[in-house]
């Protein structure tokens, strides 16, 4: 007896199907773990309430020749992984950007608040969600390399484990879910041992490596907080590179939403 075609559609169906499950199952469990890698991370580092650093930027063009900033940063956590911390940076050198100012609200899924001041304008200028992906003055860290740390921005996927230096990383791959984003992907590595970000890989919308952000010379504070005391970011495309370097920790300084208001701005120099 000859099978007909409707029956021998329906097999084939029925014999993809059968393949495609045990695939997405896979998917699936590979996203869940991802996911659990990225807020055992994240977590990790919850509680620490509020902090002050302060931070000396170094740009490096690809002859090499460096030009230096003076910085302070100022975040203020918010205990909700719905809701972003707040961040302000504020600018001590050189003269000429003296009193340069960036408060940063992040958000999850809604475009984040970003308000720059510029002094010499005495303005102060909002940043348009569309412009997130802009280099922030000069540097190789975007607008948005400022906000876009928070756990439900993204989605993940768990790649491989391989070493990282002297430790053992996780390589998580995570994919921005908020709108205009300069980026369609970013390889992660955490560690296995503190489950501190390692190194970051940045695709641009083209899906080619643009940038490669290295966290370094992490130190333990008290309660268990981990903080990574030099970031390197290096550009693939120009080959240009800003060393940010971290000094002066202090946590539960008092900081309060209201030193984290457009209108301290202006003054806060």
């Amino acid at each position: 007896m000859t099978a007909s075609p409707l029956w021998k559609a329906r097999f084939a169906a029925a014999a993809i199907a059968a393949c495609l499950l045990p695939m997405s199952s896979a998917l699936a469990e590979s996203d869940e773990k991802g996911f659990e890698i990225a807020a055992r991370s994240d977590r990790s580092d919850r509680g620490f309430g509020d902090s002050t650093s302060t931070m000396t930027m170094i740009l490096r063009n690809s002859a090499g020749e460096e030009s230096q900033r003076e910085m302070r940063q100022m975040v203020l956590e918010d205990p909700n992984e719905e809701v972003g911390d707040k961040n302000l940076i504020v600018f001590d050198s050189p003269r000429d950007i003296d009193g340069t100012a960036l408060l940063s609200h992040a958000k999850i899924l809604d475009p984040d608040d970003q308000w720059l001041y510029l002094p010499a304008l005495k303005r102060v200028k909002r940043i348009s969600s569309s412009n997130k992906s802009g280099p922030f003055v000069g540097s190789e860290f975007a607008f948005e390399d400022f906000t876009a740390q928070e756990l439900n921005k993204f989605e993940y996927t768990y790649i491989k484990e391989e070493p990282c230096g002297e430790l053992m990383c996780d390589v998580v791959e995570r994919r921005p879910l908020y709108e205009n984003s300069g980026y369609v992907r970013q390889m992660s590595w955490i560690d296995q041992e503190v489950y501190q970000l390692r190194k970051v890989d940045f695709y641009d919308r083209g899906d080619a490596l643009l940038k490669t952000l290295n966290f370094e010379d992490y130190r333990e504070y008290d309660g268990g907080v981990w903080r990574s005391h030099q970031l390197v970011m290096v550009n693939h495309k120009t080959g240009k590179q800003t060393d940010m370097v971290f000094s002066d920790f202090e946590f539960k300084t008092g900081l309060s939403d209201g030193d984290f208001v457009k209108g301290v701005l202006a003054r806060v120099r």
